[in-house]
């Protein structure tokens, strides 16, 4: 396989857990932790956000939440019904774990980083096209043990970014 440096210069963004029970997990990490400034669960649908699986818009919902702590996002997420790839890390993982990492990037970088990706032999299991961000969920499982998650961050994007680092 080519060696190619897709990576570098991407700032880590996001720590994303896939968790049987949001709200304890909220607990826990603001209590046990420290980490505060976790919002009320929003319920989201796929279907909503147009989020594909595996190429498909299909049913699925679930909760999530996130906060900005020290330079990361942290969200959780707790998969209620339908398909999506956070139902099929609970199912392989039932008490949960760390699911995802984030890297984000300027919007305009996004087609390469992620055509390079592809052309690594990596699959995107979710693809997402929202008006603060581009996203697609690569399998690194193999590689890394977790999913990679791209973020081609719009300008809409780097100012709601903005407000929630200096929320958290």
């Amino acid at each position: 396989m080519k060696q190619i440096n897709t990576l570098a210069g991407l700032e880590l963004a996001q720590i994303g857990w896939v968790v049987p029970d949001i709200h304890a997990a909220a607990a826990f990490l603001t209590t046990t932790l420290g980490i505060a400034g976790f919002p009320p669960p929003e319920q989201v649908r796929a279907q909503d956000l147009d989020m594909t699986y595996y190429g498909q818009v299909v049913p699925g919902d679930w909760l999530t939440t996130q906060t900005y702590n020290g330079g990361t996002f942290i969200e959780l997420v707790q998969p209620l019904s339908g398909q999506s790839m956070f139902h099929d890390y609970l199912n392989q993982y039932p008490a949960g774990g760390t699911q995802h990492l984030a890297f984000r990037l300027p919007v305009s970088g996004f087609e390469q980083i992620t055509r390079e990706l592809r052309e690594q032999g990596y699959e995107v299991i979710s693809e997402v096209d929202h008006p603060i961000a581009r996203m697609a969920f690569f399998d690194t499982y193999r590689t890394l043990g977790v999913v990679t998650e791209i973020m081609g961050i719009t300008p809409a994007g780097w100012k709601a970014i903005e407000q929630m680092e200096k929320a958290g």
